[in-house]
C-alpha cells in the first residue's frame, strides 16, 4: 500500500481530515484492530438486542467499552502496580453483562487474527466465564496459575520502567520539550494559553502535588512544552493533548520532570440505565467511574474544562502501560482469557455488597446448557457479534484501504 508521508504537523483547522484517515486505516490493519475501533457498531447491536435474551445485572458502573487493549498495568500514587481497567471515555452505570460481552468479542477476534481454530475460542468463552465469576464467590481465588506471557511483560517492563525512561522519550538535544512528528502536532497560540492556565490552577496543583508522588505542596510548577496529541483510535478526532512541566525548576532531573495527558470528554454511546444518576458533566462521568472501576487510575485524575469542553486530566506514569495480544498461541489465548475476565470481575465486584454478589453470581449461570459450559447468551452474542464484525470489517477495508494513498501513522 504507497503511503504518504506526514512531512510537516497541520494546523488546528486541518486536523479532522487527517485524523479521520488515520483512523479509518488503523482500523483496517486487522479485524482484532476493527473492533476496538467500532464501538459504535457494538453499541448498536447491543440497542437491537431484546433485553430479555442477556441478564440484568446490578446498576454498577461498567467500562462500557472493555475490549483487551483497554486493560493493562497501573500505578496509584504510591507506585504501586496492579492489571486494571484503563480507559473509560465510555463508563455509564449500566449491566454488567457488557463489559463482559464486549471483552469476550475482543478476545474472539485476537483469537481469529492468530489463526486459532474455532474450538479454542470456544473453550476461551468457557474459562473467561470461569475467570469472571470467580471475582463474585468470597474467598476464591480460582488458582489462576501462570499468569498469560502478555500480563507477565507487561507487568515486568512495569515494573522496571523509570522515570528517567519515561523523561527520555520526551527529551531532545539540551532542550526539554515535546518532539513534534507524526504522532504530536503544534498546539495553537489559544491552545497554549489555556493549557498553560489549566495546569496552573489550583485544582490540577492539587492533583501534581498533593495527589501524586507526595511533591511539596508549593512546588513551583511550570509548563515547558504542550502539543496536541494523535493517539488512540475509537476516540481519535477528540482533543488531545500532552503537556510537558518542569516542578521546582530542576526540569533535568527526571523526578521533577512529568507529562500531564488531557483528554476531551464526550457523551457515552454506551448502554446505561435509564434510571441511573450519573454526572451530567462527561469528564465528571469519565473520572467517577475510574474512581469505582480502577482505584489506581481514578485517584489520579481530574476533570475540568478547556477550550470551552469537558475535558478530564491526568499525569502519566512510567508504569502506566496497555497489554497487546494479537498473536497468541492456544495456551495463552485461554489463559488471557481466564485472566482478564477476573480482572473485570474484580472491578465490577467491589462495587457490590456479599448479597448482590451472590444474585449476580446466580444470574450469570442461566442459560448454561448440558453440553456447553459457556453460558449460551453469551455464546450467541459472540457468534453473532463476531460475523457482524468480521462482514464489517472487509466492507471497510474494501472502501477505505484498497488503494488509498495513506498518512503514515
Amino acid at each position: 500500500m504507497p503511503k504518504k508521508l506526514l512531512t510537516r504537523t497541520p494546523r488546528p483547522s486541518a486536523r479532522q481530515d487527517i485524523l479521520k484517515t488515520a483512523q479509518n486505516l488503523k482500523m483496517a490493519r486487522s479485524a482484532h484492530a476493527y473492533v476496538r475501533g467500532s464501538t459504535l457498531r457494538f453499541y448498536n447491536w447491543l440497542n437491537e438486542t431484546r433485553a430479555s435474551s442477556l441478564p440484568e445485572g446490578p446498576a454498577i458502573w461498567i467500562c462500557g467499552d472493555c475490549h483487551i487493549g483497554n486493560l493493562g498495568p497501573v500505578a496509584n500514587a504510591e507506585g504501586k502496580i496492579d492489571i486494571q481497567i484503563r480507559d473509560f471515555d465510555q463508563t455509564v452505570i449500566g449491566n454488567p453483562s457488557h463489559d463482559l460481552i464486549r471483552l469476550a468479542l475482543s478476545l474472539a477476534m485476537a483469537a481469529r487474527s492468530s489463526d486459532l481454530p474455532g474450538v479454542i475460542t470456544a473453550k476461551m468463552m468457557e474459562v473467561l466465564v470461569e475467570g469472571y465469576e470467580s471475582a463474585f464467590r468470597p474467598g476464591d481465588d480460582l488458582r489462576l496459575g501462570k499468569k498469560p506471557q502478555s500480563v507477565r511483560v507487561a507487568l515486568k517492563t512495569a515494573h522496571r520502567r523509570t522515570w528517567k525512561e519515561l523523561a527520555h522519550e520526551r527529551m531532545q538535544g539540551k532542550t526539554v520539550h515535546i518532539p513534534l512528528g507524526k504522532r504530536f502536532w503544534s498546539a495553537s497560540r489559544q491552545e497554549r494559553k489555556e493549557i498553560t492556565a489549566l495546569v496552573e490552577s489550583a485544582p490540577a496543583r492539587a492533583l501534581l502535588t498533593a495527589s501524586l508522588r507526595h511533591r511539596e505542596d508549593d512546588a513551583a510548577i511550570k509548563m515547558l512544552d504542550t502539543a496536541y496529541w494523535m493517539k488512540g483510535c475509537s476516540s481519535l478526532g477528540l482533543l488531545r493533548f500532552a503537556v510537558l512541566l518542569d516542578v521546582n525548576k530542576q526540569a533535568s532531573e527526571s523526578s521533577d520532570l512529568c507529562l500531564f495527558d488531557i483528554k476531551e470528554a464526550v457523551t457515552a454511546a454506551a448502554p446505561r440505565y435509564r434510571d441511573a444518576g450519573m454526572p451530567r458533566d462527561n469528564a465528571e462521568r469519565v473520572v467517577t467511574g475510574a474512581r469505582h472501576l480502577a482505584p489506581h487510575l481514578g485517584s489520579r485524575m481530574l476533570a475540568t474544562r478547556l477550550l470551552e469542553r469537558p475535558v478530564f486530566v491526568r499525569e502519566l506514569l512510567p508504569q502506566d502501560l496497555k497489554l497487546e495480544i494479537d498473536h497468541v498461541s492456544q495456551e495463552e489465548a485461554l489463559r488471557a482469557a481466564r485472566y482478564l475476565a477476573r480482572v473485570v470481575g474484580q472491578a465490577h465486584a467491589r462495587q457490590m455488597d456479599e448479597a448482590t454478589c451472590r444474585a449476580w453470581h446466580t444470574e450469570l449461570a442461566r442459560q448454561r446448557s448440558k453440553t456447553l459450559e459457556v453460558p449460551s447468551w453469551l455464546w450467541r452474542s459472540v457468534v453473532d457479534l463476531v460475523a457482524n464484525h468480521e462482514r464489517a470489517y472487509l466492507e471497510h477495508c474494501r472502501r477505505y484501504a484498497l488503494g488509498e494513498q495513506a498518512v503514515e501513522f
